[in-house]
């Protein structure tokens, strides 16, 4: 929806951009960030939920079973909370927003343009779109996971002793390189790709068939209109 709203907006404001990639890569990177500041403590928590420790064995120091660190959602929201504020929920947030606009810019823009290249003859081909959308995760995924990487680290670094270690996104860039080495940014990676690429292209061509689906049928509703 915040896609379309900027293109438009873009259009009627910024002449000069014309309506190529340009347009398509700005607005998709304020889509991306608009979806993500509107989403983020949803994705903190659930990160902390998926990244937290529970070691039920007993040790020599304790024999009693430790407990879970969050008991679920609301609990991590109120504790985080607890913590430090609503900043303390969009810790990471600098990060993310970093990784997801070039990443929503690039994958809307790729998208587009590769669709500009298809025939006018297998435009409507569902098989087409959908490798359109798989190679537009691809290429985003690939471009800005090492942000992603920096982004989780940042996340879940307080569940740890010793508390924050990075500042900012390049103070985790550098931190990540230097103690575990480049190949750490991109660890997961290959994993990453069979559940971003299929999702991005089944939700690129699901955008387009409904789109189209709705802009026919609103067409059909006005002419009934102007026809009665």
């Amino acid at each position: 929806m915040t896609y379309e709203r900027y293109r438009f907006w873009l259009y009627d404001n910024c002449p000069s951009l014309g309506t190529g990639p340009v347009v398509d890569l700005i607005a998709g990177s304020a889509a991306g960030g608009t979806a993500v500041l509107c989403t983020y403590p949803l994705d903190l928590a659930r990160t902390k939920l998926a990244y937290q420790v529970v070691d039920k064995r007993p040790t020599f120091r304790s024999s009693s079973n430790s407990s879970p660190s969050y008991s679920g959602v609301q609990d991590v929201f109120r504790r985080v909370y607890k913590e430090g504020g609503v900043r303390s929920l969009y810790r990471g947030v600098g990060p993310t927003l970093v990784g997801i606009l070039p990443y929503a810019g690039l994958k809307f823009y790729i998208y587009e343009e590769l669709k500009r290249r298809v025939p006018d003859e297998h435009q409507k081909s569902i098989v087409l779109r959908l490798s359109c959308g798989a190679l537009a995760g691809l290429f985003g995924q690939t471009f800005t996971y090492p942000l992603d990487v920096v982004r989780r680290q940042m996340q879940v670094e307080n569940l740890q002793q010793g508390g924050a270690r990075y500042r900012n996104t390049i103070e985790g860039l550098r931190g990540v390189v230097q103690s575990q080495g480049w190949r750490q940014l991109f660890a997961g990676l290959s994993i990453n790709y069979i559940k971003v690429v299929p999702s991005v292209a089944i939700g690129f061509t699901t955008y387009d068939i409904m789109k189209s689906w709705l802009n026919i049928s609103y067409q059909h509703k006005r002419q009934g209109i102007s026809g009665g």
